[in-house]
């Protein structure tokens, strides 16, 4: 039989972890146990993070906010420091699962299943989030277009946790968007998904245009070229065309039972499309 250990601080948490090199960290389960019952994964112990303080909770530090790694989904969706300054977090954040769900899975889960379909992974990267790890010997910061390295891989190192979510809300990008695209509009792993964030000028114009997609590759999905088409312009029908066509021959998605690729990368041009919304 598995133990399952509660840690309550982060010393008791180094402690565990010393004791047990080769256990599974989890905060809600909502993936973690799946695999369990599943018998794809047999750790020596299950350590749970929910009971550290440390890890929970919103924070403003300054002109950022700090997002507890355990702090959970719905509490996210529901925070208006969240909403109002980055809408495109809270949007797919609200995506995720229904409401039981919700309340169970926590973010920094979402972020170290690294799933190429994660919900919160293509907003984090268009905000330029930055990931707090912390370990025994002190604590990092990775970006989080850094930190997966693969479906299902991360760069964190051997008794090092994510701590938390760092975010800039002085960044100005007033124009915010998260579509998903799924099988059925709740409880659905994305079949492709888009996060955008922008600057509009009173000209129309949009500056510092920023697209991440979901779903279509082994990691988060990012264009310079789909920016610099763009950046600078009005969004006009036959530039998010444009941009749209680059986009479909620069993603890399898989047949899966979900979707065909072909369809996947249809899909994900046929997103940028909807942003002639903003103009």
């Amino acid at each position: 039989m598995t133990g399952v250990l509660l840690p309550r601080s982060l010393d008791e948490l180094w402690n565990a972890l010393y004791a047990h090199p080769d256990s599974c960290l989890f905060s809600g389960g909502t993936d973690l146990l799946v695999k369990r019952r599943g018998g794809s994964i047999c750790p020596s112990a299950l350590i749970g993070l929910e009971r550290i303080p440390e890890l929970r909770g919103v924070r403003e530090e300054g002109d950022d906010i700090v997002i507890g790694a355990v702090t959970p989904v719905a509490h996210l969706v529901s925070d208006v420091r969240i909403a109002t300054a980055f809408p495109v977090l809270s949007a797919a954040l609200g995506t995720i699962g229904g409401p039981a769900i919700r309340n169970m899975a926590t973010i920094g889960g979402n972020i170290c299943t690294a799933s190429p379909a994660g919900d919160s992974l293509p907003p984090l990267s268009v905000l330029d989030g930055e990931l707090i790890l912390k370990s025994p010997s002190g604590e990092r910061c990775v970006p989080i277009r850094d930190f997966i390295t693969g479906p299902g891989t991360t760069c964190l190192q051997r008794g090092e946790v994510l701590a938390a979510v760092r975010l800039k809300r002085g960044h100005g990008l007033n124009l915010q968007h998260f579509e998903k695209v799924g099988q059925r509009k709740a409880h659905a792993i994305a079949i492709a998904s888009l996060a955008v964030c922008a600057t509009r000028q009173d000209d129309g114009t949009v500056h510092n245009v920023r697209c991440a997609w979901g779903s279509v590759g082994p990691r988060i999905v990012e264009s310079p070229a789909v920016h610099a088409i763009l950046s600078g312009h009005r969004l006009t029908d036959t530039l998010l065309a444009e941009a749209a066509g680059v986009a479909r021959r620069e993603v890399c998605p898989i047949d899966d039972i979900r979707a065909s690729a072909d369809y996947r990368r249809t899909v994900a041009g046929n997103l940028l499309l909807r942003l002639s919304a903003w103009r």
